[in-house]
């Protein structure tokens, strides 16, 4: 059997936690920043973990990880 791709563009976006869990990045922080609070823009910044509902889908695109 053939080895199985890793969808790189979902490898770029997700790291794996020590415990198995999927890291991201939060959305609507790339532009048009002047309108949202500092508060808002300073929580965008942290890690989320990715929704339970969308983990097996992203356990099959990302194989290796």
């Amino acid at each position: 059997m053939p080895k199985m791709k890793t969808s790189r563009s979902a490898a770029k976006r997700f790291k794996v936690t020590g415990t198995g869990k999927l890291k991201r990045a939060k959305a609507y922080k790339s532009h048009i920043l002047t309108k949202k609070s500092t508060k808002r823009k300073r929580n965008l910044r942290q890690a989320a973990i990715t929704d339970a509902t969308n983990v097996k889908n992203m356990k099959k695109i990302l194989p290796y990880a």
